[in-house]
C-alpha cells in the first residue's frame, strides 16, 4: 500500500477535515496520479493472470490526462464541475473497462455534488453511494463478483455509516478506507463473474482483482495516505 503523503492537504486527516473544496479534490486527485504511477507495474501483473496485462499502464494514461484537465481548469470550477470533468476525461482516455466504470464513478459523484463550492460529510456520503451505483449499473456488477465494486461498495457503507453516527468526514473517511481494504482482500477468494477474467472460472480464486486493488490505491490517494 502506498504510504501517507505530506505533499497535500489531505481529505481525510481524522479530527481536522469537516468539509472538502475544489482546492483539496484538485490535490486529491493529484495524489491519485502520483500513486498510479508508483504502483503502475504492480496492478499491472495482477492484471496480467486476471485480464489482458494493462491496467496499470492505462490508469498511468488516464491519470496523466487528468493532470492535464486540472491546470486548464479555471481556478473557481466546482468540486462537481471537476468531477464531472474528470470522469468524461477518464472515459476518453483510458482503455479497457477501467476507465468508463471510473469515470462512470466521478461524473455520478459530481451529479451529486452540483454546483456546491463546499461539500460536506453527508454529501460526500451521497457522492460515494452514488459513485458505487453508477459503477455497478456501468459494468453490470454486484459485490462478490471480484471487481472495482468489492472495494468501492464497503467504503461507500462504511463512510455513510461514520457520517450517520456524527463523525466528522476525515475519519470517516479512514473508516471508508479501512473497509475497502477488507474488501480488496476478500477478492482474493472470490470467482471472477466479470469482465476478462471470467473465462479463468475456479482458477481465478488465489489472486486480487487489479480494480479492487486500485481502488483502494485511488482511495488512500484521495485521503492524503
Amino acid at each position: 500500500m502506498p504510504s501517507r503523503s505530506t505533499s497535500a492537504t489531505p481529505i481525510a486527516d481524522p479530527g481536522v477535515v469537516r468539509s472538502v473544496d475544489a482546492a483539496m479534490l484538485r490535490a486529491g486527485l493529484a495524489r491519485c496520479g502520483t500513486v498510479v504511477a508508483r504502483h503502475a507495474a504492480g496492478l499491472t501483473r495482477l492484471d496480467a493472470v486476471l485480464g489482458d496485462g494493462d491496467h496499470g499502464d492505462n490508469l498511468v494514461i488516464g491519470f496523466r490526462a487528468v493532470d492535464d484537465l486540472l491546470a486548464d481548469l479555471p481556478a473557481e470550477t466546482t468540486p462537481g464541475d471537476i468531477l464531472r470533468a474528470v470522469g468524461h476525461r477518464l472515459v476518453a482516455a483510458v482503455g479497457g473497462a477501467s476507465g468508463p466504470l471510473y469515470g462512470t464513478a466521478c461524473i455520478e459523484a459530481g451529479f451529486v455534488a452540483g454546483n456546491a463550492p463546499v461539500l460536506d460529510g453527508p454529501t460526500v456520503a451521497a457522492m460515494l453511494r452514488a459513485a458505487a451505483d453508477g459503477l455497478a449499473r456501468r459494468g453490470r456488477c454486484r459485490p462478490g463478483d471480484k471487481t472495482i465494486l468489492d472495494t468501492l461498495g464497503p467504503a461507500a457503507m462504511a463512510f455513510d455509516a461514520a457520517i450517520e453516527r456524527g463523525v466528522d468526514p476525515g475519519a470517516a473517511w479512514g473508516s471508508a478506507v479501512d473497509a475497502g481494504a477488507t474488501g480488496m482482500r476478500a477478492t482474493r477468494d472470490l470467482v471472477a463473474r466479470r469482465g476478462l477474467a471470467m473465462r479463468l472460472g475456479e482458477r481465478s480464486v488465489g489472486h486480487r482483482d487489479p480494480g479492487a486493488a486500485s481502488c483502494l490505491l485511488l482511495l488512500c490517494a484521495l485521503g492524503g495516505r
